[in-house]
């Protein structure tokens, strides 16, 4: 089947949480909240560096929900509920549907930190991947010094299969550094 024709939510929640495609005009939001999350994003988001423009966040949404649309990427910005107020961003890279498997990767808002919202984000994802795409495998990838990014999967009970070393450049390119690999399969 192509996957432009599965029938993917634009929209999941869980008990705090909305998630939802990004839309044309969101860039105003992400974009403040990369600005103020610059210290924690910096080191380990390409995308931070240099720090965005408002008008380079609404490109980058702008093709992000091209990419959903046809089912290259699935992002899924997060707001909370009760508020409507911006948290974060995750969703599904790199996916392969002939598997099928795919990549969570997730970034939050300096502000809404510590309050469990990309753990619960990321495991409504990693439910939904398994449950219902049918994901015999769900990864997620982060610098191994990246201790917060790393926490996420293992208080969602991912497996750490392996680090990767000498992986990657630093962002600011002037380390090599290493990546580990969690996954849950199917």
């Amino acid at each position: 089947m192509n996957p432009i024709l599965k029938d993917i939510p634009t929209e999941l929640e869980t008990d705090r949480l909305k998630l939802r495609m990004p839309n044309p005009g969101d860039g105003q939001v992400v974009n403040e909240a990369i600005r103020a999350s610059l210290q924690e994003l910096q080191p380990w988001m390409g995308f931070a560096n240099p720090a965005p423009t408002v008008e380079d966040t609404e490109v980058n949404t702008r093709e992000a929900h091209i990419k959903f649309l046809k089912r290259e990427h699935l992002r899924y910005l997060v707001f909370l509920k009760e508020t409507g107020e911006f948290v974060a961003s995750t969703g599904f890279h790199h996916i392969d549907w002939n598997v099928p498997k795919l990549e969570i990767g997730y970034w939050i808002h300096s502000k809404m930190s510590g309050n469990g919202y990309i753990t619960e984000a990321v495991g409504k994802l990693t439910e939904f991947a398994l449950n219902d795409l049918g994901c015999r495998r769900v990864a997620i990838l982060c610098d191994y010094e990246n201790m917060k990014s790393r926490a996420v999967p293992e208080r969602l009970g991912y497996t750490l299969e392996g680090v990767l070393r000498n992986d990657d450049l630093s962002v600011d390119g002037t380390t090599l550094s290493d990546t580990c690999v969690y996954a849950k399969v199917k």
